[in-house]
């Protein structure tokens, strides 16, 4: 039977599954971690890491003969490699926000609205644009090495192609991520580059952009797909129809949905990217999710089940306490320098209390994130998919569900992102997107009055106001 490969090469860790090309019936998989990438607000890492990462997943999955592979990676994350093909530095990650002043100097050259219309998106610390420019600016000695830039998924493609001279390709999906590539036009911006280093030649140190059912090269024998950015993996492993949302809770905290049109958000809170299919993802980003349970559950002194449970125990609205969960400062809204804060704290609360309320910070984060989604024009009226590691809570499943007075739905896969990546690559393989993707269940239903669920994110939006003006 045809096997296909799909790589999730996320922040903290490889994983690789095997899938059977013609039902999509998983065979094998594996997994190996990343060493850590600092501590806030730096993130970063060796990307040859990534490489000895896939080599131990893939051993782990019994090292199979695919006709097919495909990579989907972190996006933003900014690789770069000089004239010989060596990594000139560690690779910065969307996570390192120490690009923070240069997001904003980008904007200031030219204002909001320009880089919406332009990128779709307005720069932030994550965005690759922001990092190059932090790299000009405070490493010049590195900066005039660099021959070569590219995003992680780029890079581990193109070490299967064999690196050196090879070609590096990207896609739609992952360039539209980088700020100086229009998914309206379909193409690098020159205006932006040029705003970054007028002096550099820059017409053969970007990847070419490939198609999305583009054949790219060959791996042992098996076709390599162009591969993607992990969010449009995971809509392509959901087989995200137009209407759905999904919202992710792992590392970071991601709300999407399928658009038909490029959307462009001048309030910076929606970052409007391309998609792997030829559509567009209309995303929001918070950089606080799952880490703000790990971190109450500590404090609380218990584990994150019991933290669930405790939650459960209080009522919608968390009476009245109001959790700001920017722990290591936020993308969305943009505080990079931004932390947490608990407020309306009283002799009444409970440690019930204060679990729902950090329960309730992120997800109202996150549902502030789908409003504004739905303000630039897009069908949110459909199913909501709860992903990553935060929807294998039930208090979290029941929160969301609260919150939206909707249906949740979760995955009866664990690894979303790998299986839009082996969707992918078989669509490389064969020409056309395979039927089968993941399927799903019904995870919780609303039990909150629509009062109570409009009263909890009413206080969370008045908190962030009064305490952060936006």
């Amino acid at each position: 039977m045809p096997l296909v490969i799909g790589v999730d090469s996320s922040t903290q860790s490889t994983k690789v599954e095997v899938r059977d090309l013609d039902s999509g019936e998983l065979v094998s998989s594996g997994r190996a971690a990343h060493p850590s990438t600092g501590v806030a607000p730096v993130s970063e890492t060796n990307p040859n890491d990534w490489i000895s990462a896939f080599n131990s997943a893939l051993e782990q999955a019994g090292s199979p003969k695919p006709a097919a592979i495909s990579v989907a990676g972190q996006q933003h994350g900014l690789v770069t490699l000089d004239a010989q093909n060596k990594v000139v530095r560690n690779a910065k990650l969307w996570n390192d926000t120490q690009s923070a002043a240069d997001a904003k100097w980008c904007v200031d050259q030219r204002g909001d609205a320009w880089w919406a219309e332009h990128v779709g998106s307005v720069p932030v610390a994550s965005f690759t644009v922001a990092k190059l420019s932090w790299l000009k600016r405070v490493e010049p000695q590195n900066w005039a090495q660099v021959a070569r830039i590219c995003l992680p998924h780029d890079f581990l493609s193109w070490h299967l192609r064999g690196g050196g001279s090879n070609e590096i390709t990207t896609d739609r999906g992952d360039a539209s991520g980088t700020g100086y590539w229009s998914p309206k036009l379909g193409k690098y911006d020159n205006e932006v580059l040029n705003l970054i280093d007028a002096k550099r030649d820059w017409s053969n140190a970007l990847p070419r952009v490939a198609t999305p059912l583009e054949q790219t090269g060959t791996w042992q024998n098996a076709v390599i797909g162009c591969g993607t950015g992990d969010n449009m993996a995971g809509a392509l492993g959901i087989g995200l129809s137009p209407g759905d949302v999904a919202i992710s809770l792992g590392t970071s905290g991601t709300v999407y949905a399928i658009s038909d049109k490029p959307t462009n958000d001048p309030s910076a809170a929606v970052a409007g990217f391309a998609d792997a299919t030829g559509a567009f993802l209309p995303l929001v980003c918070t950089l606080n999710a799952t880490k703000v349970f790990d971190s109450f559950a500590n404090i609380l002194n218990c584990d994150l089940k019991q933290f669930g449970e405790l939650a459960l125990t209080s009522s919608p609205g968390a009476n009245e306490l109001v959790l700001l969960p920017y722990l290591d400062g936020e993308r969305t809204p943009n505080l990079p320098d931004a932390r947490a804060m608990l407020i309306g704290l009283n002799s009444s609360h409970k440690r019930n209390d204060v679990a729902r309320a950090a329960i309730e910070g992120v997800v109202c984060g996150l549902l502030d994130g789908l409003a504004a989604i739905t303000n630039c024009g897009v069908n949110t009226s459909g199913r909501i998919f709860l992903l990553g590691g935060g929807s294998q809570s039930p208090a979290v499943c029941q929160i969301v569900a609260d919150l939206t007075g909707k249906q949740v739905n979760t995955l009866n896969e664990p690894e979303i992102v790998a299986l839009g990546a082996a969707r992918q690559a078989a669509a490389a393989l064969t020409g056309k997107w395979p039927t089968w993707s993941a399927s799903s269940r019904i995870a919780a239903q609303p039990i909150a009055t629509t009062e109570q669920s409009n009263a909890a994110r009413q206080k969370f939006a008045d908190a962030r106001l009064k305490t952060y003006g936006v």
